[in-house]
């Protein structure tokens, strides 16, 4: 299973002051694909991010049809929540339930553990943005910032560096194509091959999940590569400074 999550697509989650940034890799689809129809009454438009609740939302890295099995048990389990409590599932709670039920399926002959990594993006009352991860052992932890899929102990070990207590949302989109565009194989980024969703909260104080459209995250690629090409100057210039003395 672990193997498995190593070869699938980079995602990463990112913790900022005013909200989470998902990001993930997505694989070049084929031209034929028919987008229209697609994700009309499901979430094949996304591969990789899943909206659990209005507070909560995931991205995935691994065997996708294992996720929809454990999403939709989220999402049930969800909205049973809400409609005995009357409130939202406490994102917490949600998360230990699911991770209860991956880990049974590692106790016994004859069953296979679920084959998917998770990062989980959640807003409660009572905890405020929390970000988790999830394997498929049934083991979670809270995160400021975290990789899975191929070559995240790169991406780990670049965001250790980057991130900063005081990052706001737009920064962490900005991290994140700077961590994607070192860890992926391509040498250009692009909307195609990415996914990117925030979790932020509405004028209203409501926890608001949303999916980049490829022309919001063009601006953003193309801003990534600004500041890139800032820093690439003054590595320049420091390196010729340093030559003539």
């Amino acid at each position: 299973a672990m193997e498995c999550i190593g070869h699938a697509g980079a995602a990463l989650g990112i913790l900022s002051k005013n909200g989470i940034v998902l990001a993930a890799e997505k694989k070049v689809q084929s031209k034929l694909l028919d987008n229209e129809f697609n994700g009309k009454h499901s979430d094949t438009s996304c591969e990789k991010m899943f909206k659990i609740d209005d507070h909560m939302a995931v991205a995935v890295a691994g065997l996708t049809s294992d996720a929809n099995i454990l999403i939709n048990w989220a999402r049930t389990v969800a909205q049973r929540h809400t409609l005995q409590y009357q409130e939202p599932a406490p994102v917490e709670l949600l998360i230990q339930g699911l991770c209860d039920m991956k880990q049974g399926y590692t106790q016994f002959g004859g069953q296979r553990p679920f084959g998917v990594s998770f990062l989980f993006a959640g807003w409660d009352v009572y905890l405020g943005f929390q970000l988790y991860h999830s394997d498929p052992s049934g083991n979670y932890a809270a995160w400021k910032a975290n990789a899975i899929g191929s070559n995240n102990t790169a991406a780990v070990s670049m965001l250790k560096q980057e991130w900063k207590e005081d990052l706001d949302l737009d920064q962490s989109i900005l991290l994140a194509i700077k961590v994607l565009l070192k860890t992926m194989d391509s040498s250009a980024l692009s909307p195609e091959k990415l996914e990117f969703s925030t979790l932020t909260l509405n004028e209203d104080y409501k926890p608001r999940f949303r999916i980049l459209g490829a022309e919001e995250l063009n601006k953003y690629l193309q801003q990534a590569k600004e500041i890139q090409e800032k820093e690439d100057r003054e590595k320049e210039k420091k390196k010729e400074a340093e030559k003539g003395k």
